[in-house]
């Protein structure tokens, strides 16, 4: 029994002593290897260095030879390299010169004619794409009555309703000139359009009377209003814009009641829309900006005989109260040069405006020194104290003049008439006769309960 003990005592023994000689054996194995490879690599990293020191050996031997080779160019021509470069250059441009300004000349020419050409193209296809008639307005407006009894009427009894009707709407009635109808004449759009309302109130209600015609007029009148509005939408509509203020397209609305050298302002603000935009199209410009510039170019038209200042400046200030985008306001502005060209939109609006304008029989030069002599006329007679109407007549002939009654007595009503034919004979020159026609009258009413 001991003597197995021992025997699987020294058999476990020698075990052991095996598996450590083992383990130690290894170990030494792994250092030999981690040796050799540190070995290997401090060698591989030696080359390395010595590579790199051959390279700039060479590197710096090359630096010296092309110096070297620098210098000697340099003392053979007798000038730096600086200089040899500058001197190359010159001569390149110098032999190119002739050849250059040969092939400036030509691109200049043929780029000229080239751009002139498209140009034309464009304006052209503009034009023929709106194809609008021009439509000049006039002085006198026809209306079609049922009867002689009708017109009978109108004229009343000694003529007092149609005396009635033209002091209270500021025109004049021609009755006798063609059967079956009668002429409104004014200078004035606009009243020529309230007294046409008015008399086809009149006909259609048939009692035509001073009190009447007074209730027909003050109606006209507050339609007038409605008109404007709507010819303001029916502007903005028809060129394609939107987000306008309410009071901006009232004011555009006013426009249609405007004329310029004969020319219908509105229309004419419509149609510089569409040349303008389509302009806009074609060179890349902004379409949105071009044409709200040209709609709004004349704005200031609206209001330019209730505020000084050119329609251009009155324009701006309206433009920049209600808000409108800058770009829209610079586009606008410079349509008469007044202003510099800020931007590309601003010259298509002022090439619309030369284009729209110089349509053929689009404006008539006469009509408007006519239109702006009775509009002189009636100014003059406003500026006295005391006025409270002015109706210029017969072709500019008669300034019929309505005061206050209790501001005008009656002998200040006849300085009132000398001062202002002695205004007009200083301020005005007119062919003919002007008469100064000056009406106080007073008007009391009473109601019985």
């Amino acid at each position: 029994m001991n003597i197995a003990v021992l025997i699987l005592g020294a058999l476990a023994t020698g075990a052991a002593i095996g598996f450590g000689a083992k383990i130690v054996l290894n170990k030494i194995r792994k250092n030999s290897l981690d040796f050799n490879l540190e070995r290997a690599q401090f060698e591989i990293e030696k080359k390395q260095l010595e590579a790199l020191r051959v390279l700039k050996n060479v590197e710096d031997r090359v630096r010296i030879a092309t110096q070297d080779v620098e210098k000697m160019y340099e003392n053979a021509a007798h000038i730096t390299e600086a200089e040899a470069r500058v001197y190359i250059i010159t001569r390149a441009e110098k032999n190119a010169e002739i050849d250059l300004i040969s092939r400036l000349n030509k691109f200049a020419r043929d780029g000229a004619h080239a751009l002139e050409q498209k140009a034309r193209d464009i304006l052209v296809t503009s034009i023929h794409r709106l194809a609008n008639m021009p439509q000049n307005d006039v002085v006198t407006t026809t209306i079609e009555i049922p009867s002689d009894d009708t017109k009978a009427k109108i004229i009343g009894k000694e003529g007092r309703n149609i005396r009635v009707f033209e002091r209270m709407a500021g025109v004049e009635l021609l009755i006798d000139e063609s059967p079956n109808t009668i002429v409104i004449s004014s200078f004035d759009p606009l009243r020529r359009h309230i007294a046409k309302t008015a008399l086809e109130y009149l006909i259609a209600d048939g009692r035509i009377q001073p009190a009447k015609i007074e209730e027909c007029i003050l109606k006209a009148q507050k339609d007038i209003e409605e008109i404007i509005r709507k010819k303001g939408e029916q502007a903005v509509t028809d060129v394609g814009l939107s987000s306008f203020d309410t009071r901006l397209i009232v004011l555009l609305g006013r426009l249609h009641f405007r004329t310029s050298y004969g020319q219908n302002v509105l229309q004419h603000s419509v149609e510089m829309a569409h040349i303008a935009g389509m302009l806009a199209a074609e060179l890349g410009c902004d379409v949105e900006v071009t044409k709200a510039g040209a709609l709004l170019h004349d704005i200031g038209k609206a209001v330019d005989h209730e505020i000084d200042g050119t329609h251009v400046d009155i324009g701006r200030r309206i433009l920049t109260k209600f808000g409108v985008d800058v770009r829209v306001v610079q586009a606008m502005q410079a349509h008469h040069e007044e202003y510099p060209y800020e931007t590309l939109e601003s010259v298509l609006v002022q090439v619309a405006d030369a284009i729209s304008g110089g349509r053929p029989g689009a404006r008539r030069d006469t009509i408007d020194q006519y239109l702006k002599r009775l509009t002189q006329l009636e100014a003059i007679a406003n500026s006295f104290a005391g006025i409270e109407k002015t109706f210029a007549l017969q072709a500019g002939r008669e300034l019929r003049i309505f005061v206050t009654p209790e501001a005008v007595s009656e002998l200040m009503a006849r300085t009132i008439a000398r001062d202002i034919a002695l205004r007009i004979e200083q301020e005005l020159r007119f062919p003919g006769e002007i008469k100064v026609h000056v009406i106080r009258e007073t008007s009391v009413i009473e109601v019985a309960r």
